[in-house]
């Protein structure tokens, strides 16, 4: 079994001693050693190249942010915090997980087996992992549920969500989050049956069930599974110039 390296960043005693004990029943988590203050987390990070962090966010001498904005290392981040208010920048910065103290053992080692599963499933997450490969239309997407990997055909799609990094698939009542930005996959879906609708939104046409304008002549998109969408005006009056 291959291990990880690991480093904690903590200024709190007490709080290290549990990231220890919780460390200790995993084989595949060898631990580097400690920092107990921002500054000493960024040279230990640079120095030990650790390839999983446990932060605390506030720290003396630079918080566990700064410590991220500075760094040229890059490893897989779990931040530690007793401040949830931080939960949403500590995602925005590609944080594996975020424990809110005081923590658990089981909630501890759902935050590792998320790191473990990432790196097993790395290649299910960008868009270049793609069965088939080329410079085609997509004809399968491999996404990951539930600890395994699977091949999703791409006509099976419903339709997609998406935000800055990530997509929210939809398909057969499930839903698959991928790491690639949806101007990205529709740069490889077939456009004769995908409709980006707005910017964070693209619908298999197959799927709509039915579409209606609303008050300021925006079209409602129903589809099979219940979702309504809303298009854009720019999407509405291509909809309608279409209709026959």
């Amino acid at each position: 079994m291959t291990t990880k390296t690991v480093l904690i960043c903590e200024d709190e005693p007490l709080a290290r001693e549990t990231l220890r004990d919780f460390l200790a029943p995993w084989p595949a988590l060898r631990l580097l050693g400690e920092a107990c203050d921002g500054r000493e987390a960024l040279e230990r990070i640079e120095a030990l190249k650790p390839e999983l962090v446990f932060m605390d966010i506030q720290m003396p001498e630079l918080t566990g942010l700064e410590v991220l904005q500075r760094l040229q290392h890059r490893p897989a981040l779990i931040f530690t915090t007793a401040y949830d208010q931080h939960a949403v920048t500590a995602f925005e910065l590609n944080a594996v997980d975020y424990l809110l103290k005081p923590f658990t053992r089981e909630r501890f080692d759902a935050a590792v087996q998320r790191v473990l599963a990432e790196e097993e499933a790395a290649p299910a997450d960008t868009l270049v992992r793609v069965l088939g490969g080329g410079q085609g239309p997509l004809t399968r997407i491999l996404v990951r549920d539930r600890g395994h990997i699977f091949p999703l055909a791409v006509e099976r799609i419903e339709h997609l969500k998406s935000d800055a990094k990530y997509t929210l698939i939809t398909s057969g009542g499930q839903q698959y989050v991928v790491r690639v930005p949806l101007q990205e996959l529709e740069q490889r879906l077939d456009p004769s049956r995908f409709l980006r609708i707005h910017r964070s939104a693209m619908v298999n046409l197959d799927f709509v069930d039915s579409m209606q304008a609303d008050e300021q002549s925006q079209l409602e998109l129903l589809m099979r599974d219940g979702t309504r969408l809303l298009a854009n005006r720019e999407v509405s009056r291509l909809l309608r110039g279409l209709a026959l």
